[in-house]
Order: structure tokens, then C-alpha cells, then sequence
């Protein structure tokens, strides 16, 4: 457990995790159970609710799932990486292969290299040279996303390009990765095709994109440059249902500080150290999704180029 977190909290984190609730991970279990069951439900009864009803409902079904990923790699609600495998290999967000994003995310979480081009996986920055070699468009592109309507609209097609270019030049390495998800998301769409009136280019483009936008706005300023680690992550005190859209994550400072705490526990260990978070987080407090989409929609939040990278 974190060596800065002082007795008493270490020992009321402790107490969480001895609680009925964190031994069965029965939150977790039943949201995995009702995300299965309601994207089934969905495209089973898209006959009665109709094309757009249909879509509507497996957006945010899609981008929980997402959320739900995230989780699973972390350790839950088993502590066998190969059964959450198990449980989280399908294909709903069809564009990243389960582990691929958890062998990325996971090195994500080195927290010392937060925000870093070339070493941070999910940095959205470029270092000076990066930004040198780029054109103009290529730099607009970029100024872009630093909005809140440029990362809705540019985050998840910018994100599949990239995926594209950078796995085909791996592909010796990861081709069994890619025949695995390849095989499973076609079965995926045989289901979608023969069992619902929603078109496999509709589900492509028009939910699993979407969804992927959607979830693009928690990580949208997550994390910020500075030269101590701990003040790069954000906390973000956003209303309930972004916070259950995206399992708590945007208290993103606890959630690297503890990996290993569940989604249900995140806001009880905000909670109950608030003050002390803020001071670790040197301040870096976002009042909600709100905030940010008012100040920022369609204004830079800060510059794509790294400060010190």
C-alpha cells in the first residue's frame, strides 16, 4: 500500500478490503452480468425497439463495457488474470483486442513516465521533435483535440489510425493476438447480423465509435505535465452519471495511487481523506465533465506540445 498515506487511513483502507463487499466482489460480478445481458437484450429486442432506440441504448452500453475492461485488468473481481481475461475478451468495443489494451494500459501506470511522448502509452503530448517534424495540418489536427468537440469528434478515429499503422508494423509479434480477437468479433457480428436489424456497418461506425468517443471524454484531461508524478493525475468530483459511466475513474488520482482498489471503493477513500487528496494532487481539481465541456469546447485546455519531455 502507498508508504504516504498515514496509519489510520491505511487501516481504514484495509478494513475496506476485508469487507464482505471486496472479498465477493458481488458489485462487479452483477454489473459484468447486467452489461452482457442488456447488450444481448438490446439487439435481441432491436426488432421491437427499432434501429435508433436500439443504438441509443448500446452506446453507453458499449462505453460501460469499456469502463468494465478497465477493471477486469486491474484485478477483479478475480485475482486470475486469465479468467478476467475470460470474462472480459468480448469483442463489444470491437476495435482493441482485450490484451492489448491491458499489456498498454498497464504500462500506463508507471507513474513516473505520466504524460511522457514516447514512453507513456496514453500520453496525448508530443515532445519538441515530434512537434518539429509534424505539418501544419497535422498540427491543427492536434490543437483540435484539445478541445472538448475535437476529442469527441477525432479521438476514436484518430486512436483506430493509429492502432492500425502501429500494430501492422508489429504484426509478426502479434498476429495470434489479432487471428483471436479477428475470430471472436466476427462470431460477434454473425450474432448481430442473423439476431437483430442493426447492419454490421451501423454497429462499426455508429455505436462502437461513438462509444469509443464517449469514453475518450474521461480521459480528455486526465492527466497533466509536471515534474512531480503525483501531481499529473487529475480528481475529478463529476456527477453520477459519468461517474457510473466511467466506474468511479475520474477520482484518477486515488485509482493510480491504489490500482488495486475496486470501482465501489474509490469514492469512500476520496471521501473520507478529501482534503489530503487535494493536497497530493497539488491542487489538480476538475468540478465535473461539466466544467470542462463549458470552458473548453471549443478552447485548447493546454498546448499538445510537452512542456519538458
Amino acid at each position: 500500500m502507498a508508504n504516504y498515506l498515514d496509519l489510520t487511513h491505511r487501516r481504514e483502507i484495509q478494513a475496506l478490503a476485508a469487507s464482505f463487499t471486496a472479498k465477493t466482489e458481488w458489485p462487479t460480478w452483477l454489473l459484468l452480468l447486467g452489461v452482457y445481458i442488456g447488450w444481448f437484450g438490446v439487439l435481441l429486442a432491436s426488432h421491437w425497439l427499432g434501429l435508433w432506440c436500439s443504438t441509443l441504448l448500446l452506446i453507453p452500453l458499449v462505453t460501460l463495457w469499456l469502463s468494465l475492461q478497465h477493471e477486469l485488468l486491474h484485478g477483479h473481481p478475480t485475482r486470475f488474470p486469465l479468467v478476467n481475461k475470460l470474462l472480459g475478451y468480448a469483442p463489444f468495443a470491437v476495435w482493441y483486442p482485450y490484451t492489448l489494451y491491458r499489456d498498454s494500459h498497464l504500462l500506463h501506470h508507471h507513474d513516473e513516465d505520466l504524460t511522457l511522448p514516447g514512453i507513456d502509452p496514453e500520453s496525448r503530448y508530443l515532445n519538441q521533435q515530434q512537434w518539429d517534424a509534424s505539418s501544419r495540418l497535422q498540427r491543427s489536427v492536434h490543437w483540435l483535440t484539445k478541445t472538448v468537440v475535437g476529442r469527441l469528434l477525432l479521438a476514436a478515429p484518430l486512436a483506430i489510425s493509429r492502432l492500425v499503422h502501429d500494430q501492422w508494423q508489429r504484426l509478426p509479434e502479434v498476429w495470434p493476438m489479432w487471428l483471436a480477437h479477428g475470430v471472436v468479433t466476427l462470431l460477434m457480428l454473425g450474432f448481430i447480423t442473423h439476431y437483430s436489424v442493426v447492419p454490421v456497418w451501423h454497429y462499426l461506425l455508429l455505436v462502437s465509435v461513438p462509444a469509443m468517443s464517449l469514453a475518450s471524454i474521461r480521459s480528455y484531461y486526465e492527466h497533466r505535465p509536471h515534474l512531480r508524478p503525483e501531481q499529473r493525475t487529475v480528481l475529478n468530483e463529476a456527477s453520477w452519471p459519468w461517474r457510473w459511466l466511467f466506474l468511479n475513474n475520474n477520482l484518477h488520482l486515488v485509482h493510480h495511487d491504489l490500482p488495486k482498489l475496486p470501482w465501489y471503493l474509490l469514492p469512500t477513500v476520496y471521501r473520507a481523506r478529501r482534503e489530503q487528496w487535494l493536497a497530493r494532487s497539488g491542487g489538480f481539481l476538475v468540478q465535473g465533465y461539466g466544467q470542462l465541456i463549458s470552458r473548453h469546447g471549443l478552447k485548447a485546455i493546454d498546448s499538445p506540445r510537452h512542456p519538458f519531455a
